[in-house]
């Protein structure tokens, strides 16, 4: 098979988060924040969906910034600057909308900031003021805080168990600075919240408290990223949507969050037995190479 994608890069930003940059002058050409693209990275490989995180039109690279969980983000993060992979496909979904934003609160969530980082810069490039709440389990995976400090007014770091930033959840710091701003009578006319599902449920109905228009950003399970399987259909509005024409950004208020969270885990026992596979420890062939190092070394075999 020819493997036509060359990453340029693969930046490790922490345990399990990397920066993968690949090759793609078609798809950077084309990208807007907001759009996803599809990455297969051999022939026997799963076709899986990820948001574009950066891209540079004129060297011709489109950038995304992963976690390994999986089989699949195991295998990419594995691979090294000069490599291939044999599948990049997009710009795919629509683009984020602006439109009528002026001061705005994004929300990320330990690996949605990776997607959430990009939309703050988009809305402070079109003169939006932005602030930025950026929620991880602990310090050791904090990631991006550079990048987010820079495209924005105000960056507030929240750790789980307080080991950087401000201890507690984003939900917690969202709504102190709700109550703020509207104390002060300058209320947020958006938010964007890009995170685990659990998260953007709770902080929907936050904003929905406060009458703060909020975008979501959905990551569903995704085949073909086209719309002809289905897999990433969701209920916005009481309404099947797909996530990958009709999305990936819906409003927040309408999205059926508990079908959206039930739908995430229908194959977690499948994926958890493929990770297995393609980690698997052969007992035998342990005690053959045990065996085979004794005799070279003249012991008991």
């Amino acid at each position: 098979m020819i493997f036509m994608f060359k990453i340029v890069n693969n930046e490790r930003l922490s345990d399990n988060m990397f920066r993968v940059t690949f090759e793609a002058p078609l798809v950077a050409r084309k990208a807007q924040p907001g759009q996803f693209l599809m990455f297969r990275v051999d022939e026997f490989g799963e076709r899986m969906p990820i948001t574009i995180s950066s891209y540079d039109r004129e060297a011709g690279t489109v950038s995304v910034i992963m976690q390994r969980v999986g089989s699949t983000t195991a295998l990419l993060a594995s691979k090294k600057a000069g490599d291939y992979v044999a599948d990049v496909v997009g710009p795919l979904g629509n683009p984020a909308e602006f439109d009528n934003m002026h001061k705005v609160v994004v929300v990320g969530g330990g690996s949605g900031c990776a997607i959430a980082w990009p939309q703050a810069k988009e809305a402070h490039r079109l003169g939006c003021d932005v602030d930025i709440i950026a929620g991880f389990r602990t310090k050791g995976i904090v990631v991006l805080e550079d990048e987010m400090r820079a495209c924005c007014d105000h960056l507030y770091m929240m750790t789980d168990d307080g080991t950087y930033g401000e201890k507690g959840f984003t939900t917690v710091k969202l709504k102190e600075l709700l109550e703020k701003a509207k104390a002060e009578g300058q209320q947020y006319d958006h938010c964007i919240c890009i995170g685990p599902l659990p998260m953007m449920k709770f902080v929907c109905q936050i904003t929905k408290e406060y009458g703060v228009a909020t975008m979501v950003d959905m990551n569903c399970i995704m085949i073909d990223g086209s719309g002809m399987c289905g897999g990433c259909r969701l209920t916005v509005d009481g309404k099947m949507k797909f996530t990958c024409v009709d999305g990936p950004e819906f409003d927040g208020h309408l999205v059926d969050f508990d079908e959206a969270i039930a739908r995430s885990k229908i194959y977690e026992a499948q994926e958890q037995k493929v990770f297995e596979r393609r980690h698997h420890y052969c007992n035998l062939q342990a005690i053959g190479r045990r065996r085979g190092s004794r005799a070279e070394e003249g012991g008991e075999v």
